[in-house]
């Protein structure tokens, strides 16, 4: 099908966090081909600043589709989405491109003037979202996230895909977090949204004093009460390591992008490091990483699987490949 050489495009991938960042590469892409593309990019507000990272993404929409279901009796909540609909209807696309897949997500597109594009009946993460869409596409379930989404989008606009994938961010310019340390220092990603997740603290602490014999310091950020109380506990038990205050994305982003090497559990977190291009090593204790591991590279390792803990030797050893 014939586009125009230089395509207004709304690309649809509202969360979560890790599922964010995957679709990162489709700009790359787009450009690539399309060098004078303009892309927007619709998205959850508390995720709004990932896309930004991204020199070639025009506007960022914001929706608060987590937000409004816990509010949804609320005129505030419908003067928001009255609002969201106006401002969609004020543009018309040449592709409306939803990687997402979901039902809202194809509900959410639906607000915005242009043709519907994403994944057939078969491809969808949920198929009543393909019955939305006017241009489907097979794409093959069992590959990488980040595959997936270039490929649909590839489709899309009728350009064959090459090479590995490229993020094309780097983090914010933003005034160099005081607390931090001068030495080299490596971040310990210990957080994630579900316990079976977690690898275990012993380990985390054997492998804080091990980086700690080579004059790296440990940093442990963290995104709740919960986590705050484990990097501080990790912190009291690994030496000179750093529990850190409250940090935002951008503030994540900024403290990952100066890191010596960063290792995490499976979390969005971890993913953004690799985008990032950063020496990244992925534990992975109940999942499979195949799927939605770190996307691989040459500066990033997935380590273990479902049922399947990595142990502290394989994360040094990994972490001294990558940093070699």
């Amino acid at each position: 099908m014939d586009h125009p050489t230089s395509p207004r495009i709304l690309l649809i991938k509202t969360s979560s966090l890790g599922d964010v960042i995957h679709n990162l590469p489709v700009v790359s892409d787009i450009v690539s081909h399309y060098p004078e593309a303009h892309i927007d990019w619709l998205v959850e507000e508390g995720f709004a600043s990932l896309p930004k990272l991204h020199p070639r993404v025009d506007m960022v929409i914001p929706v608060a589709v987590r937000r409004w279901k816990r509010a949804v009796f609320q005129s505030n909540t419908w003067r928001e989405i009255g609002a969201l609909r106006r401002s969609l209807a004020q543009c018309r696309y040449d592709l409306i491109i939803d990687t997402q897949g979901l039902l809202k997500s194809a509900l959410l597109g639906m607000n915005a003037k242009g043709p519907h594009y994403g994944y057939d009946l078969s491809s969808a993460r949920e198929p009543l979202a393909s019955l939305f869409y006017q241009h489907t596409f097979p794409v093959a379930r069992l590959q990488h996230a980040v595959e997936r989404n270039r490929q649909l989008a590839a489709l899309a606009l009728g350009y064959n895909l090459q090479g590995k994938a490229n993020f094309g961010i780097h983090a914010p310019d933003i005034a160099r977090l005081e607390w931090l340390p001068s030495a080299r220092y490596v971040v310990l990603l210990h957080a994630t949204s579900r316990d079976d997740k977690l690898w275990e603290e012993a380990s985390w602490v054997e492998l804080g004093k091990q980086l700690r014999e080579q004059e790296i310091v440990c940093v442990l950020p963290w995104g709740s009460a919960k986590e705050q109380e484990r990097s501080q506990r990790l912190a009291a038990l690994i030496p000179d390591a750093i529990a850190t205050p409250k940090l935002n994305l951008d503030q994540v982003a900024a403290l990952l992008a100066g890191a010596y090497a960063i290792v995490g559990v499976d979390t969005g977190i971890a993913h953004l490091a690799a985008a990032l291009h950063r020496p990244t090593i992925g534990i992975y204790t109940a999942t499979d990483p195949l799927l939605t591991g770190v996307y691989q590279g040459d500066l990033s390792i997935n380590l273990g699987g479902i049922q399947r803990s990595p142990s502290v030797a394989e994360v040094s050893a990994a972490i001294s490949k990558l940093t070699a």
